[in-house]
């Protein structure tokens, strides 16, 4: 990537075990068939609440069921939701900030006041309130919370826009004839992409926490599925009485979200010009 300091990056403690984390996140949930040590949805009810033991690393549910296993099948959920979602925000923060910041005007004027609106609105609790009229389900999850969350890019995408688009190579393409849509998507966006890969990571850290906050509640992925948020749900139940079911999940959601942004203020830091040496 154009403009990183990768020597600052390297050197970075936090930023390299944040980039750790999500590697190692992303292997887990590659390898989920080979690696569960049981079925996730295997019922067996002589194995309720059980507590860790060397057959069940991280103890049983209120249905027998592998805690361990169904964490580690929880992990793909939570990589789906927080890539998905960050890439819808991504395209539609992108689209909107290009077009503001290039074209200017009543344009951006217009633009911005849409996402002065938008920022008005509590993110969790809009979410809420769409989801209220929606189906629970992993799909509705991801558009809804890929659609409450593209106004910080715009911001990023647009301050970019208003930067580059005086500059000489722009300048040198509108005289060559390329039109619009080449020079904002060709010529001045990829010049762009290093503050929304920043962007990007840490948006993905904030999408697989809503989507545990919305499991958490009953509204976001629906059992049988294992997702982190729902086995947490099964804790808050047992809570008195089987305390891996909080411990485990609540733990994995605090590592990787943690990791995330660790990678993702790592990343910013070494694309930040004054802390280069």
């Amino acid at each position: 990537m154009r403009g990183v300091s990768w020597h600052k990056f390297f050197t970075n403690k936090m930023a390299l075990a944040g980039g750790i984390v999500v590697v190692l996140l992303f292997i887990i949930s590659l390898l989920a068939p080979w690696i569960s040590p049981y079925d996730p949805g295997e019922i067996n009810l002589r194995m309720v609440l059980s507590p860790p033991s060397s057959n069940h690393l991280f103890g049983t549910d209120q249905l027998g069921r592998d805690v361990l296993s169904r964490m580690i099948w929880g992990s793909r959920i939570s990589l789906k939701v927080g890539f998905v979602a960050t890439g819808i925000a991504i395209v539609i923060g992108i689209i909107l900030g290009a077009v503001a910041g290039y074209y200017g005007k009543w344009v951006d004027i217009t633009i911005m006041r849409f996402v002065d609106i938008m920022l008005c609105f509590p993110a969790f609790f809009l979410i809420l309130a769409v989801i209220a009229f929606l189906e629970p389900s992993i799909w509705n999850i991801m558009i809804v919370i890929g659609a409450t969350g593209w106004m910080g890019i715009t911001r990023l995408i647009r301050a970019d826009f208003i930067s580059l688009k005086e500059r000489d190579f722009v300048q040198a393409a509108r005289t060559i004839g390329a039109g619009d849509p080449r020079i904002i998507f060709v010529h001045i966006l990829p010049n762009a992409m290093a503050s929304v890969f920043v962007a990007a990571t840490l948006g993905v850290a904030g999408a697989i926490l809503t989507e545990s906050a919305l499991s958490f509640l009953g509204i976001g992925v629906q059992p049988p599925t294992p997702s982190w948020g729902n086995i947490l749900t099964a804790g808050k139940d047992n809570i008195d009485i089987a305390w891996w079911l909080s411990l485990y999940p609540g733990l994995a959601i605090l590592i990787t979200v943690l990791g995330y942004n660790l990678l993702g203020e790592g990343i910013r830091d070494s694309l930040d010009p004054r802390l280069r040496r």
